[in-house]
């Protein structure tokens, strides 16, 4: 049974709820990130509470809390939790209004924990399929809470078999995953958006970790272009490294998992054990 911490309070999971009367109820208006756990570790969690607090401020969301305060707070939940290795949930609602429209002066924070959910070992031995839809998040830089687009994305890819959908703005220009960034290798050379996409933590711990290897180029990246990649890897929080072999109707390179990406999941693999001995 889960744990989570609501607005100064830890209650089991199923009891846990907000007011109705809460924007992110009422319109949809609140912001989130999501970590996971190695050795019970937060993975690099100062990044993703800062990320939160640079999605709340694009959005113009009130956030009276500090870093170091939330890291008190994800610490006491994981430690009401007994988990091996823990999903972490991190949401802040819009809170009460006054018109049930504008935004008031008193947030709610929330830490949701449960367990870490494995994917089926075939995605990252044979790769998966993904979509491409014409389809822009409202601000790109904010991880909120609205997520109508990448349902209705999502939706129509597991439709055709597919795991993941990416948008494609008005330029033709791939961006990212509905919950996750992109990769690709374009004529030997490991190539990833530069902007106009939420910045992933595990994307940019790729272009570290891979610097001294591959150099990572940041550029556009066209839907035709992308057809013709060598190799395409999604990376994200849950999903770590996840190797594509087809695109909408495309096999991508070989249609199985290429050496930059085997060698890319083997140098995250080496740096999340090291992270989780870390822990001890």
């Amino acid at each position: 049974m889960s744990i989570y911490y609501i607005d100064g309070s830890f209650v089991a999971a199923e009891k846990a709820a907000l007011p109705v009367s809460d924007l992110a109820i009422l319109r949809g208006y609140g912001v989130f990130d999501y970590m996971r756990t190695y050795g019970g570790r937060p993975f690099h969690l100062d990044a993703h509470i800062k990320r939160l607090l640079n999605s709340a401020r694009l959005i113009g969301l009130s956030f009276p809390w500090n870093i170091q305060d939330i890291n008190h707070i994800v610490e006491a939940t994981l430690e009401r939790n007994s988990y091996q290795e823990s999903s972490i949930r991190l949401l802040v609602t819009g809170g009460d209004s006054v018109d049930s429209i504008t935004p008031g002066e008193k947030p709610r924070f929330l830490v949701m924990v449960t367990p870490v959910k494995e994917f089926p070992s075939q995605w990252y031995e044979e790769g998966i399929k993904v979509t491409t839809t014409d389809i822009t998040r409202y601000v790109p830089g904010a991880k909120s809470i609205d997520y109508i687009q990448a349902i209705l994305a999502l939706n129509s890819a597991r439709n055709t078999g597919a795991v993941e959908s990416l948008y494609v703005d008005s330029q033709e220009r791939v961006l990212e995953g509905t919950t996750s960034n992109l990769f690709a290798v374009i004529n030997g050379r490991l190539t990833t958006p530069p902007d106009d996409i939420l910045p992933g933590v595990t994307r940019d711990l790729v272009m570290d970790i891979t610097a001294p290897v591959f150099s990572p180029e940041l550029r556009d990246i066209s839907r035709t272009e992308l057809y013709t990649a060598d190799e395409a890897f999604l990376t994200s929080s849950n999903k770590e490294i996840l190797p594509v072999s087809q695109i909408d109707d495309v096999v991508i390179g070989t249609g199985k998992p290429g050496a930059f990406t085997r060698k890319i999941q083997q140098l995250f693999r080496t740096y999340t054990v090291q992270y989780s001995r870390n822990s001890v």
